[in-house]
């Protein structure tokens, strides 16, 4: 682990997207893509051209292995389809991104306070999380379902704040989708692309007009505790 020294952040909160960013969850995601296809005698995909599409969850992932699209009469069926072989294997293979938990542990450390918000559904959200033991470290976990609104809304990290007490003005969003920062900025928040996650939109992570970009969980610290040695 990074040796962590007591130092203040101007910031009074960071505010993390989940997959793709906070946790590497393609593996699961991916397998029960799969587990579609060769329930229909399809081949399945490779991982590396279904990873891309794991940051817009069932929608991009269908579109990555079926080439369809939610208005395809055979969307729903197999986006439920999809649901159901996640949830009976939600934390197989999928982890923390290396450097995250030092990440956090040196955030709480100097009671730096951290949340969650998603656009994954609180049926899988919550019990990933409890799984992973985030949800007991997170001051505020929201899902797409939460508020009425998904990202790019502003008002599911403006909710995540609202839990935490945390002025969005003064607060950090990290994500590896062009959603999350349109999000962020609509918040009020510092934004920061995550490069090492999907990133699945056509635009690379330069050109969607984040504040920062890093390429690794820990390259965050510089920006959190710009005054760190």
């Amino acid at each position: 682990m990074t040796e962590s020294k007591s130092v203040a952040s101007p910031f009074h909160g960071v505010f993390f997207d989940l997959d793709g960013t906070l946790a590497d969850t393609a593996p699961d995601l991916v397998a029960a893509t799969n587990l579609l296809l060769v329930a229909r005698n399809l081949a399945p995909k490779p991982y590396e051209l279904l990873r891309p599409h794991a940051s817009a969850g069932a929608r991009g992932l269908l579109n990555g292995a079926f080439g369809i699209t939610p208005e395809h009469p055979d969307f729903v069926h197999l986006r439920d389809e999809f649901f159901l072989n996640y949830e009976k294997a939600l934390l197989v293979h999928s982890k923390l991104f290396d450097g995250m938990d030092d990440l956090l542990k040196i955030m709480e450390e100097a009671n730096l306070p951290w949340g969650i918000v998603t656009n994954k559904s609180e049926r899988f959200t919550n019990p990933l999380t409890e799984l992973m033991g985030l949800s007991e470290r997170a001051v505020s976990t929201v899902s797409g379902d939460t508020t009425p609104h998904a990202k790019p809304h502003p008002e599911p990290i403006l909710h995540a704040a609202r839990i935490a007490n945390i002025d969005p003005t003064k607060s950090i969003y990290v994500g590896d989708d062009i959603r999350d920062v349109l999000a962020g900025k609509a918040a009020g928040m510092l934004t920061v692309a995550a490069a090492y996650g999907y990133c699945g939109c056509k635009e690379p992570p330069e050109l969607w007009g984040a504040d920062y970009l890093i390429h690794h969980p820990l390259d965050l610290l510089k920006i959190i505790f710009p005054n760190r040695g």
